[in-house]
C-alpha cells in the first residue's frame, strides 16, 4: 500500500476550541508556516495524534533582563501521512527527504 498525505490543515491556536485531526496510527507528519509555507516541522512517529498534540510550538522570546514578551501565536498547517508500522513511516519519510534533495540538487 503505498501511503498518501492528507489534506492540509490549520493547526489549533491556544484559547480556541479547535482539535487535532489525526489517526492513533504510526505515520509522518509535516507542520508548514501557513503564510509562508517555510517547513516547520517533519517526522516518522508511532502515534500521528499524541507527536502532533505534543508538537513544541514557540510562543515567547526572551529578553535581556529576564522578562519574556508575549509573542504571537505562529499560524500553522500541518497534514498526515499514517503507515501500518513505525518501520514503514521511516521508510517513507527517508525516500521523501531523499526526493526533496534530488530535486532541490536538480534545481540549484
Amino acid at each position: 500500500m503505498i501511503p498518501t498525505w492528507s489534506d492540509w490543515k490549520r493547526y489549533p491556536q491556544p484559547g480556541r476550541s479547535d482539535n487535532i485531526e489525526a489517526p492513533i496510527s504510526p505515520g509522518i507528519y509535516e507542520v508548514r508556516y501557513a503564510q509562508t509555507g517555510a517547513l516547520y516541522g517533519f517526522e516518522a512517529v508511532d502515534n500521528l495524534a499524541v507527536a502532533l498534540a505534543q508538537l513544541p510550538v514557540r510562543s515567547r522570546v526572551g529578553s535581556w533582563f529576564g522578562r519574556r514578551a508575549a509573542q504571537p501565536f505562529p499560524e500553522l498547517e500541518y497534514r498526515v501521512c499514517a503507515t501500518t508500522s513505525r518501520a514503514h513511516a521511516r521508510t517513507a519519510a527517508e525516500r521523501m527527504i531523499n526526493l526533496r534533495s534530488t530535486w532541490i540538487a536538480g534545481a540549484a
